[in-house]
């Protein structure tokens, strides 16, 4: 009889051993033969987890994809805190232009009075980089003889300028140099329009009532917008009213030279029929002064009347097609 416990193993009986060797040759197939495949399902069960060379990096181009209105206006402020800056507070400019601390003033700040700043030029000179003219109206001022410490004003002076600007890491913009100044853009000429000779507007006109309702409402305030407006319109009047009265003064229509009424007495008129004006409408603030306006609109007829079915966001030029209405009626 061997003994029950043998260098601390516990022993059965001789049939178990070979039961057991049995079972443990049969489980070293079953691992030899399921091993690859349990492999394989291990590795497509792990997480997808991206290595940093997997990550793409941020393009040059990403980087500084900037509007040209962001530009602009680092332009304008980087102008107008530059104009009124001098000795002393050089620290102001130092959110544009990295080292500014270090500029020397011999005037004191100001000197000038900046009244109005306005980007009138953005140029690309490269991706990332712009150069942007700036118009600047200034006041020069100096110290007044009779009242020391007063500082007199001048009159206005228009000036321009013109700004290096660099989009840099996350987009953030940089002035190169100080602004650099230059003489005035050229102006353009006048554009070419496609509108017909221009008709004095009578209130007799059907179509004529119909517009000088719709602008006394639009921007008077004077009864309900949308009996003047195509069904669907969602185009609101200007609230506050900025004048107390409109009237429309004269018109001009595209697609035809011919003078005379716009709308002829007794003309009958087509359900669907189409029309784009250009109107000069004269509109009387509540101080009583007089101001000159001109909207591009298009009329639908409807039910035997004229209604506005858009305000064009711009009168047509001789160079467009005039197909497709650019137009506020859903704003």
């Amino acid at each position: 009889m061997l003994p029950a416990e043998a260098g601390g193993w516990a022993l059965g009986s001789l049939g178990a051993a070979a039961n057991a060797v049995t079972v443990l040759r049969r489980s070293v197939w079953v691992l030899l033969l399921t091993g690859p495949a349990l492999g394989a399902w291990a590795l497509l069960a792990q997480p997808d987890v991206a290595s940093p060379a997997a990550v793409p990096e941020r393009s040059a181009a990403a980087v500084s994809d900037v509007s040209d209105s962001g530009p602009g206006g680092f332009a304008e402020l980087f102008v107008s805190t530059y104009l009124e800056a001098g000795e002393g507070t050089q620290a102001s400019l130092a959110a544009f232009l990295p080292g500014a601390e270090r500029l020397v003033f011999s005037a004191g700040p100001g000197s000038q009075v900046v009244e109005q700043v306005a980007s009138v030029r953005v140029r690309a000179v490269s991706d990332g980089y712009w150069a942007v003219t700036v118009a600047a109206r200034i006041h020069l001022t100096k110290v007044a003889l009779d009242k020391p410490g007063v500082r007199e004003r001048s009159g206005a002076v228009l000036r321009y300028f013109r700004v290096p600007v660099r989009s840099g890491p996350a987009g953030a913009l940089t002035a190169v140099s100080l602004p650099a100044e230059v003489g005035a853009p050229p102006v353009g000429k006048e554009p070419a329009l496609v509108y017909g000779q221009w008709v004095e507007a009578r209130q007799t006109d059907a179509g004529v009532r119909t517009l000088g309702g719709f602008f006394s409402s639009y921007l008077a305030g004077e009864g309900q917008l949308d009996r003047y407006m195509s069904p669907g319109s969602t185009l609101t009047s200007v609230v506050p009213a900025p004048y107390a009265s409109v009237g429309l003064v004269r018109l001009a229509e595209y697609g035809t030279n011919a003078p005379g009424a716009a709308f002829p007495e007794g003309a009958e008129i087509a359900d669907g029929t189409r029309r784009r004006l250009l109107l000069d409408v004269a509109a009387v603030d509540h101080a009583g002064a007089e101001r000159p306006l001109t909207y591009a609109v298009a009329l639908r007829a409807r039910d035997g009347r004229w209604e506005v079915e858009a305000v064009e966001a711009a009168p047509l030029l001789a160079a467009a097609t005039g197909s497709g209405f650019s137009d506020e009626r859903s704003k």
